[in-house]
């Protein structure tokens, strides 16, 4: 599996970045205000365009001539995430024009990114050409005019960056969806990325699983600072194990190396075929616990909840972590959960058999017959509601991928099925072929009508 390409987006303050960001992963995870400086620290987020998925990282206004103060600071966090990166979008004003802030950026860039693209922002209304040409003077190749509010020229913009990032194997276009029975097999060796905040006992449960001291186990939050990956074998099957930085909340990320493994986690996490999500009790189930597992759900890996360190707690404390997972982690009620000591392993054959079971899930075949029937029964229980004088129809589907499992539904009017429904057929199907641990996606498909264009 390759990596994921990381996108940086850098420039001055107030040009666009974190808008940029939210568009570019759909989401409103970067704040978002009309004046300089907003954002003090990293965002990541993951994007998609066609068949290819990249992570982003939203930077800071970037000063590279300031060496004291929070700006400095700032500055140095920036100067990483382009080395950290493949393609570095640099974004200027366009209303503004071209500034010696500008030509300082444009100056370090040439220096130290591998690759930059110029993104002149904030050019809707106005003629291309007259956006873009004083910015030819940056010598950073053609300025692409873009409008991160609006969205014009934002695809172009990212085609450009993967296409540089990727070459030759970068291909817009989506994959046809295949047929279940012509799945591809699944690979030898199970991936098993185990992710969680710093300090919860990640080293030490690998270290557990290989019957020797491979990882440097230290308590003290940060010590692993990178990715690492190691082969073993446990009741004959062959396994990857990749045990990742700590993700911790940015606001208590001073060291620039750690900041950025957190690219290397996301990374781990979108290679793997299961995660564990290894929770410290110590210090409750966190809100950087769920961000975690959120950035799982999202890759769509199957994943395992293990916590950690329970044989510590009292049980008053036991009782309340239980009542914090199902209301801070609701969204993994997939999921198998284990209570588990990494450091005397306790519990932990029994959270290897529930990774070989999300393992089998994820890459399980579905033949069409067996989906297309159950979706029937499913609406034969409940059919989709009316939108209007429009009732849905659900007429066949098949598998459309593994980890996750896709459901591919084919049929009329299927834009008009609400999110509620989607979840119903979610649960359905996943009781029918009992996919425990695995993330399950359901997409509509509709054919398209030959006669449309054809007047009467």
């Amino acid at each position: 599996m390759a990596l994921l390409p990381v996108v940086a987006l850098v420039g001055r303050p107030n040009v666009g970045k974190s808008t940029l960001f939210n568009r570019l992963t759909r989401s409103r995870a970067a704040l978002v205000a009309d004046f300089p400086g907003l954002t003090r620290d990293r965002q990541y987020g993951r994007g998609r365009l066609g068949a290819h998925p990249f992570i982003v990282v939203d930077t800071g206004g970037f000063e590279p001539i300031v060496e004291t103060g929070v700006m400095a600071r700032m500055a140095r966090q920036t100067r990483q995430a382009v080395i950290e990166s493949d393609v570095v979008i640099f974004i200027v004003d366009g209303r503004e024009g071209l500034t010696a802030h500008d030509m300082e950026i444009a100056n370090e860039l040439r220096r130290t990114a591998a690759r930059v693209l110029l993104a002149v922002n904030k050019a809707e209304g106005r003629p291309r050409e007259q956006v873009v040409a004083e910015f030819h003077e940056l010598g950073l190749g053609e300025p692409l005019a873009v409008s991160a509010t609006h969205g014009d020229g934002v695809r172009d913009l990212v085609d450009e960056a993967l296409q540089s990032a990727l070459g030759e194997a970068f291909d817009i276009e989506e994959p046809t969806p295949p047929q279940s029975e012509d799945a591809p097999e699944a690979p030898r060796e199970l991936r098993v990325a185990v992710v969680g905040r710093p300090n919860a006992g990640k080293s030490t449960l690998i270290n557990t699983l290989l019957g020797e001291e491979r990882l440097v186990a230290f308590d003290e939050p940060g010590t692993t600072r990178d990715s690492v990956e190691i082969e073993f074998e446990r009741d004959g099957r062959a396994y990857v194990l990749v045990d990742t930085a700590g993700v911790r909340r940015r606001a208590r990320v001073h060291d620039a190396i750690e900041k950025f493994s957190v690219i290397k986690t996301l990374q781990a996490i979108e290679d793997s075929n299961v995660c564990v999500l290894l929770l410290d009790p110590s210090e409750n189930i966190a809100e950087q616990d769920a961000v975690i597992a959120s950035h799982v759900l999202e890759a769509g890996r199957a994943v395992v909840v293990a916590v950690n360190k329970w044989d510590s707690l009292d049980r008053e404390h036991k009782d309340m972590i239980r009542r914090e997972l199902d209301r801070k982690l609701h969204f993994l009620g997939f999921a198998k959960i284990h209570m588990i000591s990494a450091l005397k392993g306790t519990g932990i054959g029994a959270m290897m058999r529930s990774v070989n079971q999300a393992y089998d899930a994820a890459m399980r075949k579905l033949p069409t017959p067996k989906l297309t029937r159950a979706l029937h029964e499913a609406v034969e229980r409940q059919a989709p509601p009316r939108k209007g004088p429009v009732r849905p129809k659900l007429r066949y589907a098949h598998q459309g991928g593994q980890n996750p499992p896709i459901i591919v539904i084919h049929g009329n009017a299927l834009d008009a099925v609400p999110a509620s429904y989607r979840r119903y057929l979610e649960g359905w199907f996943r009781d029918k072929f009992s996919l425990v641990g695995t993330p399950l996606r359901v997409e509509f498909r509709v054919g398209s009508n030959p006669y449309a264009d054809q007047r009467a």
